[in-house]
């Protein structure tokens, strides 16, 4: 490889695709490795830490053994991983072009998780969840979806496993994607606009402000509510935050850091965009081993959106998981659990608060949390789009602006940096998005600090 500026040179393999021999056999727990130990979760309402015994209502005992798990490996089931055989091992590629247009001394590699079947990192988790809860009969599982990446993937996991789906989709994005609510569909799965009138929180919050747009946080009450409440009938399913659920994606950063070695070259940074933070993760903590473990020096950067800036602007302190308080109390970085975020098009990171692993790693500084308002980030999207020939969704736009920036900054100073990010996902069903950009007419929705004290309010006072 060469250390200046881009050069053209057809000898070189720029596009690393692993044989699917090298599949990942074990999924990476950094649990295993955190620097300091794990905040407790706690009980809503007696506020001691829960026991496996409080989440069995909502989750299949194998997945509540993986959330408190540290074993350093976990073995993936075969079933599972043949499953992954589908799409997997996903692409690790340089971004040749995007390198030249910016005239950069940085090399620039992206790992593709668009090219699975449900355009996204999100089916990495999907399946096996999926698995244990087919394992342990489960035939219905409710869930919320922000964008639909995840409410998409989970269907698709459903329907390979014969489990309905009923998805409570964020209502702002119900409306603007309606092709991804067409997808779901398609795999079976029913999917409402959140809040609704089927559950009580979404009643309540109907009554509050019948103009709402919606949240995540809302959404995973009215799932949650309906697992609950189903006797038993019904289990629950988290695209992100939850540790089982960042566990799944380090899939993708395994097989990354397999193919890094193939091409003989180690970040410098690994950036991604964070919402809830699994995409983030996946590529990440494998990475971020090397560096709790061996002492590797990567910077990890985390980007999220001015107008939901949960890590850049949120304390870090305990709170619920969603709007209605249903959930146990977990410590994390957060707007407060009644913030609603802007209506911004990147649907999947409009969540207020952060996965407590995250949160932790970013409170002891080994990872580096960032924002970005929505125009310079689709600016950054539409010039990777024409360099490397794939739209991506408005999440990762967020991290494909950081990797511009840091790659400008090593030109302005004459360094070769090796820059990793995460493209979790295409655009493909986001066009409205980018429609609304190319006419002038996307707004840089600001975050009003007031609204955040408002919500921090309602925050339970933890000792």
């Amino acid at each position: 490889m060469s250390s200046g500026t881009y050069t053209n040179n057809l000898s070189e393999d720029y596009r690393i695709v692993l044989p699917q021999s090298r599949i990942p056999t074990h999924w990476y727990n950094i649990l295993a490795d955190m620097p300091v130990p794990m905040p407790s979760v706690l009980h809503p309402a007696t506020r001691q830490p829960i026991g496996p015994a409080d989440l069995a209502p909502l989750f299949p005992m194998a997945l509540i053994m993986q959330e408190v798990s540290s074993e350093r490996y976990i073995p993936i089931p075969d079933e599972v991983r043949d499953i992954y055989r589908l799409w997997r091992p996903t692409p690790l590629i340089r971004a040749v072009r995007l390198e030249k247009a910016l005239d950069t001394p940085a090399h620039i590699y992206y790992k593709y998780e668009g090219v699975s079947p449900s355009g996204s990192h999100k089916l990495n988790t999907a399946v096996p969840q999926a698995y244990y809860n087919k394992q342990e009969g489960v035939q219905r599982i409710a869930t919320e979806t922000g964008a639909g990446q995840w409410g998409t993937a989970l269907s698709i996991a459903g329907d390979l496993f014969k489990i309905a789906i009923d998805v409570f989709m964020v209502k702002i994005s119900y409306q603007q994607k309606p092709y991804r609510r067409s997808i779901m569909q398609t795999y079976g799965a029913s999917v409402t606009p959140s809040p609704s009138d089927r559950t009580h929180a979404g009643r309540t919050i109907l009554a509050r402000n019948p103009d709402s747009n919606g949240s995540l946080g809302i959404a995973i009450s009215e799932a949650v509510e309906v697992a609950a409440t189903s006797g038993g009938t019904c289990k629950y399913s988290l695209g992100s935050v939850l540790n089982h659920v960042l566990l799944h994606q380090t899939v993708n950063g395994q097989e990354a850091l397999e193919a890094m070695a193939e091409v003989g070259e180690y970040p410098d940074m690994v950036i991604g965009c964070v919402g809830g933070g699994s995409n983030f993760a996946g590529l990440a903590f494998p990475f971020l081993h090397k560096t709790l473990t061996e002492g590797k020096k990567t910077r990890f950067i985390a980007v999220e959106p001015t107008s939901c800036p949960t890590l850049t602007r949120g304390p870090y302190r305990y709170d619920f998981g969603d709007t209605v308080g249903l959930t146990p109390l977990i410590k994390m970085y957060t707007l407060g659990h009644d913030f609603e975020p802007a209506a911004i098009h990147a649907g999947g990171l409009r969540y207020h608060g952060m996965a407590p692993i995250i949160s932790l790693l970013v409170s002891t500084g080994h990872i580096e949390a960032r924002a970005y308002a929505q125009n310079p980030c689709f600016e950054a999207g539409l010039l990777f789009a024409r360099q490397e020939g794939i739209i991506p969704a408005p999440e990762p736009t967020h991290a494909i602006r950081a990797v511009i920036d840091e790659a400008l900054a090593a030109k302005e100073k004459g360094e070769k940096k090796v820059i990793l990010f995460n493209l979790s996902g295409h655009g493909h069903f986001d066009m409205s998005a980018y429609d609304a950009y190319l006419a002038g007419k996307l707004l840089d929705d600001s975050f009003s600090a007031e609204a955040m004290e408002q919500s921090l309010a309602t925050v339970p006072q933890v000792g």
